[in-house]
């Protein structure tokens, strides 16, 4: 036959991994060029020593994934989630209706192989390959090979859709299939990502761990388009993002929050009461002292998990790592970072000492005079004693009250330091203690005490507690724990921490205050997202109206329908100036003569003023409550510390399809930051900056 020479080239194998553990058969997707070739030598390495009853292990994917050449299955490393299937494969198959080929399992490609090898070497086509399942593998010609399905008599029924034959290939020449893009061993920055209320975080109800491969996916194809030049440099790498999910440990058997949540449904509309419990009750579950503190301590036990795992795998990892949260993920790690400590070489060194005990030891807290002594604070024994202050009125204060005393910063601190350890400890024991702002609640707690068998099986909880530090920042007091490490900077995307600010009573940030250990801070949000709420307003004065930070589209402009909205308002601004100026220069010429002379200014006469113009020439009025800036006074007004000094409120562009109905949009606004690659190119662009990388 024609182009047929007799030598045999030996099939090129590629790796794929199965996306669906329960259906295999339309979900095969390759693994990148270079851990196909990884996988590949080690693979022939093993059958070349020998070794391949050996497990070997190799890291995939960025080393998120292990693939067990052995068991040829592919586990996740982060996170939980059932092994994927693995196949070395080179020949596929494809029917009319399917979308993309399928590959065989290994030993029947090995069979077809050897098939083929023959059929090359002498020149011997239009072989038939019977398998025993029923399938036949035709080998037409070296470029046309097609599969049969043999048809038992009782279906002959659908003989018409069974009989179709389906293509058959060899090796990925012969058909299309996109292969990821390997991603570089180098991480340059390390970001951990929270999500919010509910299991599911996007409008396609995917669960985290999907939309944060998305999430990396953007931005490593955002890399590789905007920061070419930069990384073709070999300075620069990637960045990592890891999910972080909180709501399975909430919602799991040790709380069994569920259950009992279940047991008093009602049973009326309820896919609509399920959908609520599992997503919805999450904000009251975070306003719980007894579930807040289970998600805060499963966030930041996650997150250092994943942490101290990262570093095990990546163990030349230099960069900084940096936060991320989505909605309520966002506002839990808002109240995590605001209670992180700032410790350096020296306090390390030192350990523990009287000023500060470790949180590990517990203090006997009997004695008053004794207790502030074991921290340090002796010296206030007598203005307190004088007073008539014990533990429990001293809890009952905020620290305002210390600092109308005359007390130092650092002595106050100790103070609240001290109320922490003593309620933490208490709380532990079951016994009961105040909280400052309501009055009573000790009490209903000591009945509660009272009667065990009342709260019998349930978890202890403690009375909610709000802090408020000089800065004005406030929480639920809870145990807060530490960080393994300090963040260059917190990304709250949707984030509701400005209203909930607002509901602890907060009304204004202290300019001077910035998160402990983090010193960057982004609030960014889509203009129509319902639960987004700014943070600017809280801190700069409040007859100042300073607009948000827009978004750059990630094709580097605005977007048309944007621009053309802008220029409608240009001219509609000049076309109601230009009748203004008209109409008063009609009213000129057509007033009538006056032969007397104005009015002079003298006591209890005011002259006419001329109205006040703003740089473009149009009247200002002074009584207006908010006065928008223009971009030259917007440089002058302070911000805050928050993000050094910067901007922080960032909102996106709409797309033109939304800006036709904001209310029909506002769902999928809440939702659209996990695909957004405007979201991920500002990430990239404030991430590198610090590198001193520009976009």
């Amino acid at each position: 036959m024609e182009g047929v020479t007799g030598v045999y080239e030996p099939v090129q194998h590629h790796w794929f991994h199965c996306q669906n553990p329960v259906d295999c058969r339309s979900s095969w997707i390759p693994f990148s060029r270079e851990d196909s070739l990884r996988l590949e030598e080690t693979h022939k390495h093993g059958e070349t020593s020998g070794e391949e009853e050996v497990e070997v292990v190799v890291a995939t994917e960025g080393r998120r994934f292990d693939v067990r050449l052995k068991e040829r299955k592919c586990f996740a490393v982060y996170w939980e989630q059932p092994p994927l299937e693995v196949r070395r494969c080179s020949w596929f198959h494809k029917g009319d209706k399917d979308i993309s080929y399928t590959p065989y399992p290994e030993d029947t490609s090995l069979v077809l192989e050897e098939a083929y090898m023959m059929a090359v070497k002498l020149n011997e086509w239009m072989k038939k390959i019977q398998f025993p399942t029923g399938e036949t593998v035709v080998l037409h010609s070296p470029t046309l090979m097609t599969q049969q399905q043999t048809i038992p008599l009782k279906d002959w029924i659908s003989l018409s859709e069974q009989s179709q034959p389906r293509m058959v290939k060899r090796g990925l020449e012969g058909i299309r299939v996109e292969l990821p893009e390997g991603e570089p061993d180098q991480v340059d920055h390390l970001v951990f990502m929270v999500h919010g209320i509910g299991p599911t975080c996007d409008i396609q109800l995917r669960g985290v761990v999907q939309c944060v491969n998305d999430f990396r996916g953007a931005s490593l194809s955002l890399l590789s388009s905007h920061f070419k030049q930069s990384q073709d440099g070999t300075h620069m790498g990637r960045v990592e993002f890891l999910p972080v999910d909180w709501h399975r440990v909430l919602h799991g058997d040790a709380t069994g929050v569920d259950e009992d949540i279940q047991r008093i449904t009602l049973p009326s509309i309820s896919r609509l009461r399920q959908f609520s419990n599992s997503t919805v009750l999450d904000l009251f579950f975070y306003n719980s002292p007894t579930y807040c503190q289970t998600i805060i301590d499963t966030v930041a036990s996650e997150i250092n998990r994943l942490h101290q795992v990262f570093l095990q795998r990546h163990p030349q990892f230099t960069g900084e790592v940096s936060l991320a949260g989505h909605s309520l993920g966002s506002l839990i790690l808002f109240d995590l970072l605001t209670n992180q400590e700032i410790r350096n070489k020296d306090e390390d060194e030192e350990g523990s000492s009287v000023s500060s005990p470790s949180e590990a030891t517990p203090l006997d807290f009997e004695s008053f005079e004794d207790t502030l002594r074991n921290f340090g604070l002796g010296k206030y024994v007598q203005m307190l004693s004088k007073e008539q202050m014990d533990l429990e009125s001293l809890g009952l204060c905020s620290e305002t009250f210390f600092q109308d005393l005359g007390i130092p910063l650092g002595p106050r601190k100790k103070i609240m330091y001290l109320l922490k350890r003593w309620r933490g400890q208490e709380s532990r024991t079951g016994t009961s203690h105040p909280v400052p702002g309501i009055p009573g609640i000790a009490g209903v707690y000591s009945q509660v005490q009272e009667h065990p068998t009342l709260l019998s099986g349930t978890p202890s909880t403690s009375p909610v507690d709000y802090k408020y530090f000089d800065v004005g920042i406030g929480q639920v007091s809870i145990v807060y724990p530490q960080l393994a490490f300090q963040p260059q900077a917190f990304f709250a995307l949707g984030s509701p921490i400005g209203m909930f600010l607002t509901v602890r009573g907060l009304k204004r940030i202290d300019p001077k205050y910035s998160l402990p250990t983090c010193k960057s801070f982004y609030n960014i949000y889509h203009p129509f997202d319902p639960v987004a709420y700014r943070i600017e307003p809280m801190v700069v004065f409040p007859d100042v109206d300073l607009p948000p930070i827009l978004i750059p589209h990630h094709k580097g402009r605005k977007r048309m329908h944007l621009e053309l909205k802008d220029s409608l308002k240009r001219v509609s601004s000049d076309l109601l100036l230009s009748i203004s100026t008209f109409r008063g220069v009609w009213q000129t010429l057509t007033m009538l003569p006056v032969n007397t002379l104005p009015p002079v200014a003298g006591v209890g006469t005011t002259a006419a003023l001329p109205p006040q113009e703003s740089e473009g020439g149009r009247p200002v009025c002074s009584g207006a409550p908010n006065v928008t800036v223009s971009p030259t006074e917007m440089r002058n007004i302070s911000v805050g510390m928050l993000n050094g000094g910067r901007r922080f409120d960032y909102v996106l562009q709409e797309k033109p399809l939304e800006s036709f109905n904001e209310y029909l949009f506002a769902i999928q606004s809440h939702l659209c930051y996990w695909d957004s690659k405007d979201t991920v190119l500002l990430l990239l662009r404030e991430i590198y900056e610090g590198k001193g990388i520009l976009l």
